[in-house]
């Protein structure tokens, strides 16, 4: 438990953006299995949005965004 005042900030804050993270990473793994149940090029579009804000925001690595865009864009080649 921290004691000095700006230690209780950050753990308050750090916390808040935990959750707003987390929040957001499920909202993005929802939306990538609706591409999956239902694999169609507005579907992909969507998906390929919400993978470049995540990435852009830090909820998940740029190399991770570029292989999920590569993925979902190999998934609609395939139904294509």
């Amino acid at each position: 438990m921290p004691n000095i005042k700006s230690a209780k900030k950050r753990v308050l804050v750090s916390a808040t953006k935990q959750a707003s993270n987390k929040a957001d990473k499920t909202a993005l793994k929802t939306i990538l299995k609706k591409v999956d149940a239902d694999t169609n090029a507005d579907n992909v579009k969507v998906a390929v949005k919400a993978v470049d804000k995540a990435a852009a925001k830090g909820i998940i690595h740029k190399n991770a965004a570029a292989r999920k865009k590569s993925q979902l864009a190999k998934k609609l080649n395939a139904v294509s």
